[in-house]
């Protein structure tokens, strides 16, 4: 029994169900209110500094910041964002799916305390979900904008070359948020990952066996001393051995009655 399964049993009746829906609910809210004025841009921004000095429910919205893009995008990202919420909930169970957020969400906040100044976004939160569910259905296809069908194997493929150039040339504030935001990724596969790679390691082990039997398989068994003529090369002859010849001197059918026989002498000169 895994640490996780333990977990559910003791606070599995706690777990939320619905959460992709509340979080595209919650966001669409803050797309109106932004929209109309009510509140600005940066209110649901999380700025560590600011939650600690008055402001401690930035800790809690900063999850519910919509896409700051056109109407359009944003309905491409919460739909996306709800169909793979749900997909994953649906695999894993509502309990193990909000632990995985929460981990993604603590990890995420956590960070930005190394940097309390630098505002946060639920940005590379979501993105763990995509990453997630690329990796369990790598050839699903998307629509992009509804016309242009990719498999997701791809689009994740480009969200990890983007990680990878985001922790090479991004600013220590994003990179510890995308090391947050894989940090779930990791802990939630880290033993398929580990048994893939030594699946992969077995594969290439015994395709080197099969290959070095193969070669074994192709050696001739029985070789004609005066033709040439192989076991293989031929493989309808019935090759025989001379009793009379010195050492085991294999002949093909024409030539087993027909050869000059060995003698230890000739053998031993040719040797030489």
């Amino acid at each position: 029994m895994t640490i996780l399964d333990r977990l559910e049993r003791h606070f599995g009746r706690f777990a939320i169900s619905g959460l992709p829906v509340i979080i595209v609910a919650g966001q669409i809210l803050a797309k109106l209110a932004i929209t109309t004025g009510r509140i600005p841009d940066s209110a649901l921004v999380l700025y560590p500094y600011d939650a600690i000095h008055g402001h401690p429910w930035l800790f809690f919205t900063f999850l519910f910041a919509p896409p700051s893009a056109s109407l359009i995008w944003a309905l491409f990202v919460w739909w996306m964002f709800y169909f793979m919420g749900s997909a994953l909930e649906g695999f894993w169970g509502a309990f193990r799916f909000n632990v995985f957020l929460l981990v993604g969400y603590v990890f995420a906040v956590a960070a930005s305390f190394a940097y309390p100044m630098f505002g946060v976004t639920n940005l590379f939160l979501e993105a763990s979900v995509f990453i997630a569910f690329a990796y369990l259905n790598p050839n699903f296809e998307f629509l992009i904008f509804f016309i242009l069908p990719v498999r997701v194997k791809w689009l994740a493929l480009l969200t990890w070359l983007y990680y990878g150039y985001v922790l090479v040339m991004g600013s220590n504030p994003d990179r510890l948020q995308v090391l947050a935001s894989v940090a779930a990724f990791f802990l939630f596969f880290s033993r398929d990952l580990y048994q893939g790679l030594g699946l992969k390691r077995r594969a290439v082990k015994q395709s080197a066996v099969r290959r070095a039997a193969q070669g074994a398989a192709d050696v001739a068994r029985h070789r004609c001393r005066i033709c040439g003529k192989t076991d293989q090369t031929n493989p309808e002859m019935d090759f025989r051995y001379c009793s009379r010849c010195a050492g085991e001197q294999c002949y093909c059918p024409e030539h087993i009655f027909n050869h000059e026989h060995v003698t230890g002498e000739n053998e031993a000169g040719k040797e030489a």
